[in-house]
């Protein structure tokens, strides 16, 4: 009688265990990766995956620059090379800058600024045409050339684990350039001058890395280009980033990096037509400052 009683009972027990199985299968089978619990690993490095990061220091480019200004009447102008018609030093000491802020996991912003500003006093070896006027051979010039680069990229991780990242991003170098040429006599100035002024923003996209190398090295590695016109201003630009970072004690790391830029820009303007190719390439070495809440990367 007994067993009569209790058989139902344990059928119907069994259909309720296997029920709520099965309801857990299909639960674990329909969860996106938004579902999934989100973890951050113990041995996750203190200074790695926070919300900002601020890099500044200084930039030791090497640079190779190239020139050319003519007039709407015509005139096309000399091609300068800086370095070797004008006397300007190829290494150079400048600043740099870098803010970076992860919006989520995947997505961050970073905001660049770079400036560099080199001067010169020629005797020149050969006759130079550059704007209104022509620079004869032997005359004494002086001659600036200053740059200020702004850069502002959004970049996606495609990758995103808890010791290394990778993805591609989307940006734009906004350059502020600015080059003039003044005859230099024994009397003084004589009104002979010429300047020649441009901003050039240049869009790029690129891909990127980011890698955990153990509790107090990392790595990180991009590289951009794009080539296109926009209004009156013809560019083509090509970068690239290495840099180490070491941390010294918590939030606080110094970064050793190597860059490079090419550009080139044809720019039309209502009196003045010109010609801009700048190269530079070199190390830099920074302090890197994160700070802000650790990022939540997927079990």
């Amino acid at each position: 009688m007994k067993k009569l009683l209790f058989a139902p009972l344990f059928y119907f027990l069994s259909l309720s265990v296997s029920a709520q199985t099965e309801l857990q299968l299909d639960t674990i089978v329909v969860q996106t990766e938004d579902e999934i619990p989100q973890i951050l690993p113990d041995d996750l490095p203190f200074w790695y995956a926070r919300r900002f990061k601020f890099n500044a220091g200084a930039f030791f480019p090497v640079n190779n620059t190239q020139v050319r200004v003519g007039n709407n009447n015509g005139n096309f102008g000399t091609t300068i090379d800086l370095e070797d018609d004008l006397g300007f030093s190829k290494s150079t000491t400048s600043f740099i800058a870098d803010f970076q802020w992860r919006i989520s996991r995947r997505s961050r912003l970073v905001l660049e600024y770079f400036y560099l500003r080199r001067e010169s006093v020629k005797t020149l070896d050969r006759e130079i045409e550059f704007g209104d006027h022509v620079y004869p051979v032997n005359a004494s010039v002086s001659a600036f050339f200053d740059n200020n680069i702004a850069r502002l990229a959004y970049s996606y991780a495609i990758l995103s684990k808890p010791k290394y990242e990778a993805g591609l991003l989307i940006g734009a170098h906004v350059i502020f350039g600015d080059m003039g040429l003044q005859l230099n006599t024994n009397i003084g100035s004589v009104g002979v001058e010429d300047n020649f002024d441009f901003t050039a923003p240049l869009p790029d996209i690129g891909a990127w890395g980011e890698f955990v190398l153990g509790p107090k090295f990392g790595l990180y590695t991009n590289i951009n280009y794009l080539s296109l016109t926009i209004d009156n201003i013809r560019g083509r630009i090509i970068s690239y980033n290495l840099s180490v970072l070491y941390n010294i004690y918590k939030n606080f790391s110094i970064t050793a990096g190597y860059t490079g830029l090419n550009i080139r820009v044809d720019v039309e303007k209502e009196r003045l037509n010109g010609f801009f190719k700048w190269g530079y390439n070199g190390p830099s070495l920074t302090a890197t400052y994160t700070f802000g809440n650790k990022i939540k990367f997927s079990k």
